[in-house]
């Protein structure tokens, strides 16, 4: 996507069905790991995390959020996921300020390296002018992984949680044999 300027970075069902890279193991974790590894969207074992999370997503986001958090990573989050967060008493450092608002805002931080990993729900609008999509857009311009749907930011986490980096390379005929 980083080579697509000004694209919308959003994976639409065509193209989360098609699989552009594959990750092979005995345990889903590991396989996953390798699979995320393969996309270029491996997490860092440590770091800041952003989350912008629509509202129809908020109340299954909470076991993942807290997943994370409890890695040990800083959570960043736009206003109203912020909230959220901090009502189930973890530390959040909130973006208040919508692109529209100035400088220094989300997109400022993503630009500064601050942020090593984004999950960022689609709100279900396809309006190109969406902060959303200019979260997304900056991610892939700077390599960041970013996360637009929960079920595969869950794999993520679950790689990160149980994978331990125990996993193995093989030619995929020892996988079969």
């Amino acid at each position: 996507m980083s080579k697509l300027i000004g694209v919308e970075t959003s994976l639409g069902p065509g193209m989360k069905s098609t699989g552009a890279v594959m990750g092979i193991g005995y345990k889903f974790e590991s396989a996953m790991a390798k699979a995320l590894m393969a996309a270029g969207l491996i997490l860092p074992p440590s770091g800041n995390l952003l989350f912008s999370i629509a509202d129809k997503n908020k109340k299954e986001s909470l076991s993942i959020i807290s997943g994370f958090y409890s890695l040990g990573y800083q959570l960043y989050a736009t206003e109203g996921t912020a909230a959220l967060i901090k009502s189930h008493g973890m530390k959040v450092n909130a973006i208040e300020k919508k692109l529209s608002e100035g400088s220094p805002n989300i997109i400022d931080l993503i630009n500064s390296g601050t942020i090593g990993g984004i999950v960022n729900t689609i709100t279900g609008g396809r309006v190109a002018l969406q902060d959303g999509f200019h979260i997304r857009r900056a991610a892939a311009e700077r390599r960041i992984p970013c996360f637009t749907s929960l079920d595969t930011a869950r794999a993520a986490l679950k790689s990160l949680t149980q994978s331990k980096a125990i996993y193995s390379v093989k030619p995929v005929s020892e996988y079969l044999a």
